[in-house]
């Protein structure tokens, strides 16, 4: 077995860490433990000491925490029930009544709704900075201020966040740095390399990577905050269930097949699209005129698999065109083999109408699978008209 799988290449981690063959049998493959219970040696007895009952802890779940450990860089991993878990339970963590947070001003339309909607209930208030401005950032900050959430690639407009200067302006101000990696995933982004104290993922997405899965993640090196999570997530009860688990697992061993595929998929997409008529704006980092271009070149490994643009022609020639593709499925989240295109402002964005989040009518998100890509692009091409 591996001691250290840190000296080791990215794709040999997705498929090694935390899946060592099973010492009982020899399986090759991380068995399902599809219990809820787990006999004692005698009362307090546990065997390898948190395995009393498959809420506070499970073996395949337990696989899946080194996996994502190991990937992100990080000492410790909580899997969740869903992304939105996830962050609900950091934002518990670290903040209570009083506390402020900077939240980026183009974020995914379910954390805003957490943090604008649920969290303000108890106290807990925030203001919205553009994350790309570190000098907006650090005006946006006050004494009471305990966290700057960040999504770079942001959702759903593909803005860039330098995570390092990000991390530098939060810990001056004694605040820490949460980095929602969903979209860039560990492999072709590491924040908490670069700074941040602690990741988060939806594990639903690019992980899973199959659209069967619904879970989350966090991942972080401070032992405190991971002590503070497993309590709360035990005590709360968000946790995925084995097979759940077992699925994300399954998914994280060709992470980097895929999101090569992804991204050679999405380049030729924003080709198509910066040349099209009916294109008035393509947001892709991987561009050379994008604002964050440079700094996503710094960061990251490559560009991703989301592409969003806006229609010359206004909302309802968009919509119409999220009507009229045939291999991009019509349907909300991301990050599966297949590709599917959304209208952000009706569908996941829709909780951020009237606020200084909200996004424009006129754009669709695209989350380009690894399907043959110039089928993808006669696709998008054809629904345009």
């Amino acid at each position: 077995m591996v001691d250290d799988y840190s000296t080791l290449g990215f794709e040999t981690r997705a498929i090694h860490a935390g899946q060592q063959p099973d010492p009982r049998t020899g399986a090759v493959i991380v068995p399902i433990y599809q219990t809820s219970t787990y006999a004692q040696d005698g009362v307090g007895g546990t065997r390898e000491g948190d395995y009393e009952y498959s809420r506070t802890a499970n073996p395949t779940r337990t696989a899946l925490e080194q996996a994502l450990a190991a990937l992100e860089g990080g000492r410790h991993a909580l899997a969740f029930a869903s992304g939105m878990a996830a962050s609900d339970a950091v934002l518990r963590t670290v903040l209570r009544p009083g506390d402020h947070l900077v939240l980026g001003n183009d974020a995914y339309g379910g954390t805003f709704r957490l943090i604008d909607k649920v969290l303000s209930l108890w106290g807990i208030e925030h203001t919205v900075a553009d994350l790309s401005k570190v000098d907006d950032v650090r005006a946006a900050i006050r004494p009471e201020t305990k966290l700057v959430w960040c999504e770079s690639p942001t959702n759903p407009l593909l803005g860039i966040a330098d995570i390092a200067a990000l991390a530098g302006v939060a810990h001056e101000a004694g605040a820490r740095l949460v980095v929602d990696n969903t979209f860039a995933t560990p492999y072709l982004q590491t924040p908490l390399a670069l700074g941040a104290d602690i990741v988060v993922h939806s594990t639903t997405k690019y992980l899973g990577g199959h659209s069967d899965v619904v879970g989350g993640a966090v991942v972080t090196n401070e032992d405190e905050v991971r002590e503070q999570l497993f309590f709360l997530r035990n005590s709360a009860g968000a946790v995925p269930g084995p097979f759940d688990a077992w699925l994300t697992l399954r998914g994280i061993k060709t992470l980097a097949l895929r999101m090569e595929r992804h991204s050679d998929n999405a380049e030729k997409i924003v080709q198509a699209l910066v040349k099209h008529p009916k294109v008035a704006k393509v947001y892709y980092p991987g561009l050379p005129e994008h604002p964050g271009h440079e700094t996503a070149a710094k960061q990251m490994r490559r560009f991703g698999g989301m592409v969003s643009f806006e229609h010359a022609d206004g909302e309802q020639a968009a919509l119409e065109v999220a009507s009229r593709t045939k291999l991009f499925i019509l349907a909300e989240s991301l990050g599966g083999i297949e590709s599917l295109i959304e209208h952000p402002g009706r569908m996941t964005h829709a909780s951020t109408a009237g606020s200084t989040l909200q996004v424009p009518a006129d754009l669709l998100r695209l989350s380009v699978g690894i399907e043959d890509g110039r089928d993808l692009v006669a696709d998008l091409l054809a629904a345009l008209g």
